[in-house]
């Protein structure tokens, strides 16, 4: 299966270095040199990771194959993807995995269904279908999503009152 780990952004000085809008939790192993990241569009790559570098929160990769500022500038929108088994961690699952499973709320009342996951700038939001169809952004921090059961099918979710559109008036 490929995971998305990061598109590439615009590029950086004249040496064909880019920023990268990373959606990859390790980005120093995932960008380490000599890496080779396939890519969307697959006729733009696959890339070699020559260096990479963080300043001050963004990372920046210079590819073997971009000697330049044009060459650079040629990848910007490039998706890049890394080949992973989906058993690699016991605990672990992706986005992908949540898409379809059922959303609870804590005394195990479904409210809907996973949509995706959305990657904002702030932070990562659930994107929840309502079971009357309403579209929710549910913040992805664990206060408010404490269980994700993807063997069992299910997301639970804690929202603060009002953040439903199936949320009673009253009480």
């Amino acid at each position: 299966m490929e995971l998305v780990v990061a598109r590439i952004g615009a590029p950086h000085g004249l040496h064909g270095m880019v920023r990268l809008e990373v959606r990859t939790d390790d980005p120093a192993g995932r960008f380490a040199p000599g890496r080779v990241l396939t890519t969307e569009p697959a006729d733009r790559g696959p890339l070699t990771v020559e260096s990479s570098t963080q300043r001050q929160g963004s990372w920046y990769v210079r590819f073997t194959q971009t000697p330049d500022r044009t060459a650079a500038e040629a990848l910007r929108g490039t998706v890049l993807l890394v080949t992973v088994d989906d058993d690699d961690e016991e605990d672990a699952w992706y986005p992908h995995q949540l898409v379809g499973l059922v959303v609870e709320d804590p005394t195990g009342r479904r409210v809907g269904t996973v949509a995706g996951i959305e990657h904002l700038p702030a932070q990562d939001v659930l994107v929840v279908t309502e079971d009357a169809g309403q579209r929710t952004l549910v913040p992805f921090v664990e206060e408010l999503v404490p269980v994700v059961d993807v063997p069992g099918g299910r997301v639970v979710i804690d929202p603060p009152r009002g953040l439903l559109a199936s949320d009673p008036d009253e009480e």
